[in-house]
C-alpha cells in the first residue's frame, strides 16, 4: 500500500511475469504471418546472444565514437556523480533513511541519520547497507529494490535485492536498528529469488505470495497464491489462506496501520491491470470488500481507510453515486461488521480541471497533491470528531511538479518534493498540524537556465479536443522551423508526465540549444480518470493522434521541422514511439524507442505482457485483435517504407517487458535493409542501468545520435 507516483520519469511499474505455453501457442496460431524472428524470443540463447553482440559492435563503432561522444560522455557522467538528486529521506523508527549512489557506491548505500542532522548541510550518516560490498560479499550484481517493514515505527524490515535489475527478488530480514551492512537477523526469514510479495502479519507471522511450484503463478507471471508462514516454519509449512486464479494479473497481500493503533491485512485480487478485489484477512478467513474494482487504498487515518476511486460507485443500499476521481473514507471497524453495506464519506471531488494524484498520511492528518490543468497544487485534510472533512492549501507555486516525499506517522511531519524542468528539486518539511512548509533541501543547479522558458501550450487533437504540451526552450528562439527538438510523451497506464529538472537534459541538450517538450497525451491520468480511459484498448488510436498533433502545432507555430524533430520515449512510451515511427514516419528525423513494447499481436506470450491486456485488449477477441493489428510497429513495418533511422534501446536482464520487443523489430528492420543503431546492454533491468558509469554511456549514446541526427 504505497504511495503512487504518477511521474514521466518513471519506465511503468509493472510486475514481470513468465509465460505459459498455452498462452503461447494461443497466440501465435493468431498471428496471421509466421513469425521468422521467434528464435530471439530465447533471451540468453547463444543464437539470441550472438545477433546482439554483432548488432551492439556496429551501432557502437558508429555512435560511441568521436569528440562529441566523448564529450558526452564525461559530462554525462560528472552529472551522475554529481548530486543529481536530493538524499530523499524515509522517517523510519524515529530516524531519517534514505538510499544514496555516487561515484564511491555505484549500486548504493542505506543510511540513516537524525532529522535534526538531515536539515544541515552536511548531515552526519550511518551506513545500514552497502549493496556494493554485499554485492561483493555474494559475488552477485545486487541491485537494490527498497524495504518492507513491519510498522511505519518498527525496525524489522525485509530488504529486497534484485540480481541485476530483474524484477523477480530475494527477501531477507535486517533489523535497521541492530544489524550492521551485509549481516541480516539470524535465523531470520528468507525468501530466494522469485516474483514475489511479503506483508508482515506481526513480528513473527508473514502473507507471502510466490512462485510456489507449478500451478500457483498466472499467464503474467505474478503469484496468485497467498500463504501464512510463521517464524521458525520451513517455507514448505506455510498454510494457504488466500487463492486468486490463473487467469488474474495477481494476487497478495497488503497491512494497513495507523497512529491510533488501527490495524487491518488486506488480501487482493488484481481481476485485470486496473481491476482488482480486496478483502479483509481475518482469523475466520477473507471477507470481501464491496468496494468498486477500479479504485485504490492510500492508507488509513483514525480507523478510517482512504480510497480514490476511478470509476463511479454507487454502493448497494445508498442512492448516492460517488464520482470517479473522488477521494472516500470508509469505517474499518463497520467494514468488519458488515463489508458488503459501506457508507463512505467523502474527502474530494474532482473539478473539470483538477484531479487527485497522490496520498498519505501523518499521525493526524491526510495529505493530497493533485494537477490543476497539470499544475502541481496540495493540501492538507483533517478529519472532525463529526466525520467532516475539511482542508488547507499549501502554499506552491505554478509551473510545479509536487510530490509526497514522505511521511511520518508518529508525528505529523512530512516532506514534500518540488521539481520544474528549470527549478532544481527542492525538498521542503511541512507539518500538518499547523500547515506549514519550509525549506529543508535543495539541489544545486547543474545546468545554465539563465536564458531558458518555460510555456505550457495546447494543440487541437483529430477529435477536437485540447492537448497541453510544456516546452523549454531559449528566450531567443528564431520561429523559423530550424530549432532542434526533442519531443516525450507516455501515454498509458494513468501515468501522469508532469514538469522535472534533469541535469542531463539540461547539460546535454537544452544547454547546447536544443528545445525540449513533454505532452500531456490521453492514456495519462493528468485530467483523471477519463483521459486515461479516452484511449484505452480500440480507442488507443487518439494517444497516438494527440502526439501527432503536439508535433503539428509546433509545426504550424514554425517552433520546428520534421527535419529538426526528434522523439524519445520508454515502456509503454516506447509503444508510442513505435507507432508514430510506422504512421507518420515523415514527421521525425530522429526516433529513440526505449525498452519497448513493439510487437502487439505478441506481446501477451512475451515476458508480463498478459498483464497489460486490461490497456491494450487481447487477439483473443477479434475487434481487439484487428486494431492491435493496425498499430502493432511490429506488424506496420513495410518493406517499402522510408523511416528514419532510428535509435533501439533495450536491455537483457529487463524482465517486465524484455528485450524480445526489440530485437524482433530490428532484425526486421534489417531484413527490409532499413538503417537502425541498436544497444542491448546486460544489467539495468526496465529501469535501464544498474550503475552510474553504464548510465553515463547509454545517456552519452543517444545525445551522440540526437546531435548528429538534429542539430548537425
Amino acid at each position: 500500500m504505497q504511495l503512487r507516483r504518477r511521474k514521466a520519469t518513471v519506465l511503468l511499474t509493472l510486475l514481470m511475469g513468465t509465460t505459459l505455453s498455452s498462452l503461447n501457442a494461443r497466440a501465435q496460431n493468431l498471428n496471421d504471418q509466421d513469425d521468422k524472428y521467434q528464435w530471439l524470443e530465447d533471451v540468453s540463447g547463444e543464437r539470441s546472444m550472438v545477433w546482439v553482440n554483432a548488432e551492439n559492435e556496429r551501432s557502437a563503432k558508429a555512435l560511441d565514437v568521436g569528440p562529441v561522444y566523448t564529450a558526452l560522455a564525461e559530462t554525462a557522467l560528472r552529472v551522475l556523480e554529481s548530486p543529481t538528486r536530493l538524499p530523499s529521506p524515509q522517517f523510519r523508527v524515529g530516524e531519517v533513511y534514505n538510499t544514496w549512489q555516487d561515484a564511491q557506491h555505484v549500486r548504493g548505500i542505506l543510511r540513516r541519520t537524525s532529522l535534526d542532522s538531515y536539515l544541515k548541510d552536511q548531515p552526519d550518516w550511518h551506513t545500514v547497507i552497502d549493496y556494493d560490498a554485499l554485492a561483493t560479499q555474494d559475488n552477485e550484481k545486487w541491485v537494490q529494490k527498497g524495504l518492507n517493514c513491519l510498522y511505519p515505527g518498527d525496525s524489522l524490515c525485509l530488504v529486497a535485492l534484485s540480481a541485476g535489475g530483474e524484477d523477480a527478488d530475494t527477501l531477507r530480514e535486517f533489523d535497521l536498528k541492530t544489524g550492521e551492512s551485509g549481516k541480516f537477523v539470524d535465523n531470520g526469514f528468507v525468501l530466494s529469488r522469485s516474483k514475489q510479495s511479503a506483508t508482515w502479519v506481526d513480528k513473527d507471522t508473514l502473507l507471502v505470495a510466490r512462485n510456489w511450484g507449478p500451478g500457483t503463478m498466472t499467464q503474467s507471471g505474478y503469484p496468485f497464491v497467498v500463504k501464512l508462514w510463521k517464524r521458525g516454519e520451513s517455507l514448505d509449512q506455510a498454510k494457504e489462506v488466500y487463492r486468486g486464479t490463473a487467469s488474474d494479473v495477481s494476487a497478495g497481500a497488503g497491512s494497513l496501520h495507523d497512529s491510533q493503533g488501527h490495524h487491518a491485512v488486506l488480501l487482493n485480487r488484481g481481476v485485470n491491470f486496473f481491476q482488482r478485489e480486496v478483502s479483509l484477512y481475518t482469523p475466520e478467513g477473507p471477507k470481501k470488500i464491496a468496494i468498486p474494482g477500479k479504485s485504490e487504498i492510500h492508507g488509513m487515518l483514525d480507523g478510517q481507510i482512504i480510497v480514490e476511486l476511478n470509476e463511479n460507485w454507487k454502493p448497494e443500499g445508498l442512492s448516492t453515486t460517488f464520482p470517479q476521481g473522488a477521494i472516500v473514507a470508509l469505517d474499518l471497524e463497520a467494514i468488519k461488521k458488515d463489508p458488503v453495506h459501506l457508507k463512505p464519506t467523502v474527502i474530494f471531488k474532482p473539478t473539470a480541471q483538477e484531479f487527485a494524484q497522490e496520498a498519505a498520511v501523518t499521525r493526524n492528518h491526510l495529505i493530497l497533491t493533485t494537477l490543476d490543468h497539470v499544475q502541481g497544487r496540495a493540501y492538507v485534510y483533517t478529519r472532525s470528531p463529526k466525520n467532516v472533512w475539511t482542508s488547507k492549501k499549501l502554499d506552491i507555486p505554478d509551473n510545479l511538479s509536487v510530490s509526497i516525499e514522505t511521511v511520518n506517522t508518529s508525528d505529523n511531519r512530512f516532506f514534500l518534493e518540488t521539481t520544474g524542468f528549470l527549478t532544481p528539486s527542492s525538498l521542503l518539511l511541512g507539518d500538518t498540524a499547523t500547515t506549514t512548509l519550509k525549506p529543508a533541501k535543495t539541489l544545486p543547479a547543474q545546468f545554465d537556465a539563465s536564458n531558458l522558458v518555460v510555456e505550457q501550450l495546447r494543440a487541437t487533437s483529430t477529435d477536437g479536443a485540447r492537448v497541453p504540451y510544456f516546452i523549454v526552450h531559449r528566450r531567443d528562439i528564431k520561429y523559423d522551423g530550424s530549432n532542434p527538438t526533442l519531443m516525450t510523451a507516455y501515454g498509458g497506464f494513468q501515468v501522469s508526465e508532469t514538469p522535472r529538472y534533469s541535469g542531463i537534459i539540461g547539460k546535454l541538450w537544452l544547454e547546447r540549444g536544443g528545445i525540449f517538450v513533454l505532452a500531456n497525451i490521453r492514456g495519462g491520468g493528468e485530467f483523471g480518470p477519463a483521459w486515461h480511459e479516452a484511449g484505452l484498448k480500440t480507442h488507443r488510436q487518439i494517444i497516438y493522434d494527440d502526439f501527432a498533433a503536439v508535433a503539428n502545432d509546433m509545426f504550424t507555430r514554425k517552433i520546428t521541422s520534421p527535419r529538426r524533430m526528434g522523439i524519445v520515449g520508454g515502456s509503454n512510451g516506447g509503444l508510442l514511439m513505435g507507432v508514430e515511427f510506422t504512421q507518420h514516419p515523415e514527421m521525425w528525423n530522429a526516433v529513440v524507442i526505449q525498452v519497448p513494447l513493439l510487437d502487439m499481436l505478441g506481446f501477451e506470450h512475451i515476458a508480463a505482457g498478459a498483464s497489460w491486456v486490461g490497456e491494450y485488449g487481447t487477439v483473443t477477441i477479434p475487434e481487439e485483435r484487428k486494431f492491435l493489428a493496425s498499430i502493432s510497429p511490429y506488424n506496420q513495418l513495410k518493406p517499402d517504407g522510408n523511416y528514419p533511422e532510428p535509435l533501439i534501446f533495450t536491455t537483457t536482464k529487463d524482465d517486465r517487458v524484455g528485450p524480445v520487443h526489440a530485437r524482433k523489430f530490428a532484425a526486421k528492420m534489417e531484413e527490409f535493409h532499413k538503417p537502425f543503431y541498436y544497444d542491448e546492454i546486460v544489467e539495468g533491468g526496465h529501469a535501464a542501468g544498474a550503475n552510474l558509469k553504464e548510465q553515463a554511456k547509454t545517456w552519452a549514446e543517444q545525445y551522440t545520435y540526437l546531435t548528429r541526427k538534429l542539430m548537425d
